[in-house]
């Protein structure tokens, strides 16, 4: 346990600005492995009908969950279910330096990405020896996690995407290609004006500071994070310089998205109807559809140089369970599982959220069938790529953030940020394994 607290630490200083900053990682974990131990972190070994998740559900989903966990208990008297919300990062670290200590809650629910992480500290359970293949085969198999030989996540939504956005008010038919993204975006700002040399409507925003909300294009350009071997990155490319150009080219040619746009002036402009098209992911449409805006969603366009849709990264969401759960208990957490897996339960959080389901019988269901957005959601899935698990993914995503972020700022060329890229990646990777 030493030795993973120990890369824990590593890591943190890797991400660390200052040793100040360093000494407080330090004494926050252990901190953390001391009250861990004192109080249980959720889990009570003397209490076998008490079940424990920790997730990071937004609050949409954490309404249907709550629901749904009231509904279980109310048919299982006896059976006490607590939950709690984490942010994604502090999720991952918590449960990792709970379960090391032998503690921590019975199920962890997040995206895929972590897996590799609670792989490689030993802290989940593989669960392809818990539920038989007449089972497993009713889901879609993306919703199952399998890692290094073994099945470590079982997800009730698939997707986790981006895709296009728009607003029907000013958009009846999506663009298929970049080419009409492009027209159809001037000719949207051309109709509604200009004040002070800026559109009244932006034709489309998206936060382009974050590299995840990056990748489409470099997909659509050819370009992929890993080569073959599934860990070496591949950012050091002309796939990587077309894409960096082809986004600053929107901004500083084409004039058709906002001179600085984070997530939250993207998600403003759009909620404001200040833009017509948005990429954002499936987490926000069904916020939009509250605010009274009537959206569709379309899949990402085509790039017309390569003939390639712009391709996201896609992941599932779902349970995985503690590596220390006595196996006296399990019985109890595989009937919960099931239950939130059922057709039910997965309809349900469909309908109210627009995600998609995992259960491969929900999809010739006929409130699926007539979902447009969700059967366009769906489309784009089929178009998307699954999230690397592998721990270096973390080193690509922190060398492509500076380098991206420098050539939008006007600092770096596309060129020298492919370059830099590369060679901060592969440092980060190797300062990872030693």
């Amino acid at each position: 346990m030493n030795r993973i607290i120990y890369l824990h630490i590593k890591e943190l200083w890797l991400h660390t600005e200052s040793r100040f900053k360093l000494v407080a990682v330090v004494v926050l974990l252990g901190w953390s492995v001391l009250v861990l131990a004192m109080v249980g972190c959720g889990r009570k070994p003397d209490d076998p009908r008490r079940i424990v998740i920790w997730h990071q559900m937004r609050p949409d989903e954490q309404v249907i969950l709550h629901r749904q966990l009231a509904g279980y208990m109310a048919a299982h008297p006896g059976i006490k279910i607590e939950e709690l919300f984490k942010e994604t990062e502090m999720l991952r670290s918590a449960y990792v330096v709970g379960a090391l200590a032998g503690q921590g809650p019975d199920l962890v629910y997040g995206p895929s990405d972590p897996v590799g992480v609670y792989e490689a500290t030993k802290s989940i359970r593989p669960l392809e020896d818990l539920f038989s293949q007449e089972y497993l085969s009713a889901f879609d198999s993306t919703a199952l996690l399998r890692y290094r030989g073994h099945l470590y996540q079982i997800a009730d939504k698939i997707g986790n995407h981006l895709a296009l956005v728009y607003n029907k008010k000013y958009i009846q038919k999506p663009p298929t290609t970049d080419k009409e993204l492009i027209n159809l975006s001037k000719a949207i700002q051309a109709k509604y004006g200009y004040v002070a040399g800026r559109p009244n409507v932006y034709g489309i925003t998206w936060n382009y500071t974050e590299p995840f909300f990056f990748i489409p294009f470099y997909t659509g350009f050819g370009g992929w994070v890993f080569g073959e071997d599934g860990v070496t990155p591949t950012l050091d490319n002309k796939s990587m310089v077309d894409a960096l150009n082809f986004i600053r080219q929107l901004r500083d040619d084409d004039k058709i998205v906002p001179n600085e746009a984070d997530y939250e002036i993207a998600d403003a402009l759009f909620k404001d109807g200040k833009a017509a098209m948005l990429i954002n992911g499936d987490w926000s449409w069904a916020g939009y559809a509250q605010k009274g805006i009537d959206i569709g969603v379309a899949p990402l366009p085509r790039i017309s140089a390569t003939g390639l849709w712009c391709a996201p990264m896609t992941s599932p969401k779902g349970y995985s369970m503690n590596v220390n759960v006595d196996k006296e208990k399990i019985p109890l957490l595989l009937d919960l599982l099931k239950y939130l897996l059922s057709e039910e339960c997965e309809l349900e959080t469909a309908k109210a959220l627009n995600t998609a389901p995992t259960r491969r019988s929900l999809y010739r269901h006929p409130e699926i069938l007539s979902n447009e957005i969700l059967q366009n959601s769906l489309i784009q899935i089929t178009h998307g790529k699954p999230m690397p698990v592998v721990p270096q993914m973390r080193a690509v995503w922190d060398a492509m953030r500076p380098s991206y972020q420098a050539v939008m700022g006007g600092a770096r060329t596309p060129e020298q940020a492919a370059r830099d890229m590369q060679a901060q990646a592969l440092r980060k990777i190797k300062e990872m394994n030693e």
